[in-house]
């Protein structure tokens, strides 16, 4: 895993690894991001550059060094096997060159990475002489089948329902600041495919109807972008903007309404958190993971990927429909263990170890 920024992949990262560290008797952590090292657990062998200088680079720069060092670790030792968080074509392709196992798990849809003929051929061939492919939700695993000719596993992502809980409730703070306004809040990076315009065009048709306060929580390239439309569109009173939170989950304990407006995903695990805290999800029918977390809208509300309009016209619907709300979401809370942490863990280590 070249690059660990800090946000869903790298949660399913931490988990899983600390777990098959407990199942097989070496296990090695290649990554340039040194500072995430506390993370895992102590018996994982940490291969990292000595320095952290390095992970202020580039995610392209930061791939090359890993892979380099993925090169000398194999070149010490070829009874090993890769499992490829990151990266995952050249991971394949080295692993190739010298003879070595490797698993590779894909963390976001088809749509997301292969919007050219040439990326289309580059995936359709590499992609299986993996020895395995992971997938975290049914409908990538039959994008990856229609799309590229790739059998993989699907294994959901482990949730962690002890800890989440329990860091909701570490910080005392209040985020929010009106007691009497609906309370809504988006996390994720300030991306494309994070698509928080769609967002805030919603809310700039929505301040003229209702009392609101939103946060939208992230780093990221399109950070100035969202600043500008929110102060273009006098949105300042409504909306406002924190910076990317390792522990998220006060915040989303103390919010009524989470939103995501993604135009594409894995399976989002920002889903899972706010319904493992009870709270209700609208979000885009991307591809792909919401519309499976939300049982096809039996356990949340879902709009059209970019559609402002149909997302203003949920957020209205919600607060007029409260109570048939709830309902969605004790169905969504109720089939929460599909995601169940050890179920899924346990499904890692048969495939690693088959």
């Amino acid at each position: 895993m070249p690059s660990i920024e800090g946000g869903g992949v790298e949660k399913n990262l931490f988990i899983i690894s600390n777990y098959l560290v407990t199942k097989f008797q070496k296990l090695s952590i290649i990554t340039i991001s040194k500072k995430y090292k506390k993370k895992f657990k102590s018996p994982i062998k940490f291969i990292s550059p000595d320095s952290e200088v390095w992970d202020k680079f580039g995610r392209r720069f930061k791939y090359f060094l890993a892979l380099i060092m993925l090169i000398k670790e194999i070149i010490k030792d070829r009874d090993i096997t890769v499992l490829s968080f990151q990266a995952n074509i050249y991971c394949i392709i080295i692993c190739k060159i010298f003879s070595i196992r490797v698993i590779s798990r894909s963390n976001s849809a088809p749509i997301g990475w292969s919007k050219n003929f040439i990326k289309k051929f580059v995936f359709r061939y590499f992609l299986k002489k993996a020895d395995k492919t992971i997938v975290n939700s049914k409908d990538f695993q039959r994008d990856l089948k229609n799309e590229f000719n790739v059998n993989s596993s699907c294994i959901y992502n482990p949730l962690n329902t002890v800890e989440i809980r329990k860091n909701s409730k570490i910080n005392n703070k209040k985020f929010f600041k009106h007691k009497n306004r609906l309370k809504i809040l988006n996390i994720g990076r300030f991306t494309e495919q994070k698509d928080q315009i769609t967002l805030l065009k919603s809310l700039n048709i929505l301040k003229k109807k209702i009392n609101f306060e939103a946060i939208i929580v992230g780093r990221g390239m399109r950070k100035q972008n969202l600043l500008n439309f929110i102060r273009e569109n006098n949105l300042e009173q409504f909306v406002k903007i924190i910076d990317f939170m390792k522990n998220p989950y006060p915040i989303i304990k103390e919010t009524e309404l989470f939103i995501l407006s993604s135009r594409y995903e894995g399976l989002p695990n920002v889903l899972l958190e706010s319904l493992v805290l009870k709270k209700m999800v609208i979000s885009s029918n991307c591809r792909t993971g919401p519309k499976e977390i939300l049982l096809n809208g039996k356990g949340g509300l879902l709009f059209e990927v970019g559609n402002y309009n149909q997302l203003y016209k949920r957020i209205l619907y919600y607060l007029r429909n409260k109570k048939k709300c709830k309902k969605l979401l004790n169905l969504a809370i109720k089939n929460l263990d599909r995601f169940d942490m050890q179920k899924n863990l346990q499904k890692y280590y048969k495939l690693i170890a088959n």
